[in-house]
This record gives C-alpha cells, structure tokens and sequence, in this order.
C-alpha cells in the first residue's frame, strides 16, 4: 500500500486560538500527532475577530498576501497570517479580511445571531486556502476538512482547481461535527460560489434554501472520504455519503482517534490510486 505524505488540515476552529471545542481541540491535537506519525502538514483556520493576535503572536506574511478574491462582483482583499504552536512544533496559517473576519467572532455573533453572510464567509475562506497552498508550492496528498464553514473546499479542489499542480492528485476528507448553523445561507449563495470549472449540475445537491444538511451533503458528494466527528451528527449526511460509496470513518473514542484517521488516509490515497 502507497503511503500519504503529506496532509493539509482546513479547519474551523483551533485551540488555543478560540475557545475549547470538540472542533478546537481536533484542530490543535490531530495535525499534531499525524506529524509525529512522520506526516507533513500544513494547517489553516479562518482569523476569526477573537483570536488575539497579540498574545497569540501572529503576524502577517507578506509574500503570501496582497491577492484580491471575487465574490458577488465585489473585491475581498485576501491577508495570511501566522502563528506557532511552540509545544507542538506546528504552524497555523490564518485566513484573514477585513470585512468577513476583523471584529467579527466565529459564525455567531455575541448574542449567538448567526452572520447573515456565513455563506460568503465561507467561500473565501476555502478559495482563500487552496490560493495560499497554491502560493507556497506544496502538493498536498491527504486534504482533511473540518467543519461547515470548509464543506466548499471538496467541491473546488475537484473542479476549480483540479488541473493545479498542488491539487491534481489530492485526496478530500470531510469530517462531520455535531456543530451545525440554524439559520439558511444567502439567497444568492449558489451563483456567489460559481468558479471557472464548476457547472451548475455539480450543485445538485443545493436546492434553494441553503441548509446545514444540503451543504455538507455537497461536500461529501466531492470527498473521498467521510469522518463522523462527533457521536451525535445529522444521520441523512453520513446516509447520504454511504448510499454513493464514500468510505466513512465512523466515531472514534479520543484515544484511538489520531490512529483511525491514519488509517484511514492510506484507505483512502490507496482505494482512489487504485480506481483512476
């Protein structure tokens, strides 16, 4: 069996950058022991406006910043961030703006009202990844997203982006959380995500109104693999990626979590090696 290499974690929320979560803690802990497993990695969250910067040390890397991302006919200045896990001899990239990411908490604001623009948040924070990883030459074999606000990353790494280089050979993993949003994404949510590559038939699976469900169903529909985060998640997502065939890590108790998705990643490299 063919070995993966190396692994790029997209992922929500990373302790000690936000508060603890089951997310946050996946965030800080997995990309640490895969690397110990002798994995590269490479980890991105999005600079949410209560991440300190100060005292976490970011700063901002210039050669990687300065792009310009489109969405809804209106430039987005893209800013990449970086910080150190010093313990864990890790870096984490940040995907920051102005507009979506400064004074502005996670998917909820302090009174738990979900952003009305979560939808457009999340588009540029996966374009705003995959032209970051572009940007530093890496070719990632295992790509491992965690959280709703990563679930377009599947879609435009086998569309947008799978003639680049970085990207031609990836595999996607999307893990499912217990983590969900309430409230339906924009109206104009579907057109707003259209890149060059991706066709109207590939959103099938997002009929009007943009749901939870309906969002993570179209990530599992372009990964290669699911992961069942947490013990309790929306069962018609992990039905859904059964009856089409993906390979689904079901839940793993915390001890043995690390060592199922290692696992699973050579699963996954060696089966999708195997079909092309």
């Amino acid at each position: 069996m063919t070995k993966a290499n190396k692994v790029l974690f997209i992922t929500q929320e990373i302790t000690p950058y936000v508060s603890e979560s089951e997310m946050a803690n996946v965030g800080r802990h997995l990309p640490q022991a895969i690397q110990e497993k002798g994995r590269e990695i490479r980890t991105f969250m999005p600079k949410w406006g209560n991440v300190n910067e100060r005292r976490n040390q970011l700063h901002e890397v210039i050669r990687l910043s300065g792009m310009n991302l489109i969405i809804d006919d209106t430039d987005h200045p893209l800013i990449i961030k970086v910080a150190s896990i010093q313990s864990a001899r890790m870096q984490v990239y940040f995907i920051d703006n102005d507009d979506y990411f400064q004074n502005r908490l996670q998917t909820a604001d302090e009174n738990g009202v979900e952003y009305e623009d979560n939808g457009s948040r999340a588009i540029f924070y996966a374009r705003g990844v995959l032209e970051t990883v572009k940007k530093l030459r890496w070719c990632p074999d295992i790509i491992h997203c965690h959280g709703w606000m990563t679930a377009l990353a599947p879609l435009y790494i086998k569309k947008a982006y799978k003639d680049e280089p970085s990207f031609r050979n990836s595999k996607v993993i999307f893990s499912l959380y217990e983590d969900d949003f309430k409230n339906t994404l924009e109206s104009n949510f579907a057109s707003n995500l259209m890149l060059k590559g991706v066709a109207k038939k590939d959103l099938t699976a997002l009929k009007p109104p943009t749901t939870y469900t309906s969002l993570c169903k179209l990530a599992v529909d372009f990964a290669d693999g699911v992961v069942q985060n947490s013990q309790n998640v929306d069962q018609a997502v992990i039905d859904h990626a059964r009856s089409i065939g993906k390979p689904v890590l079901s839940y793993q108790e915390p001890a043995i979590y690390a060592d199922a998705c290692n696992e699973f990643y050579d699963l996954v490299w060696d089966s999708s090696a195997n079909n092309k």
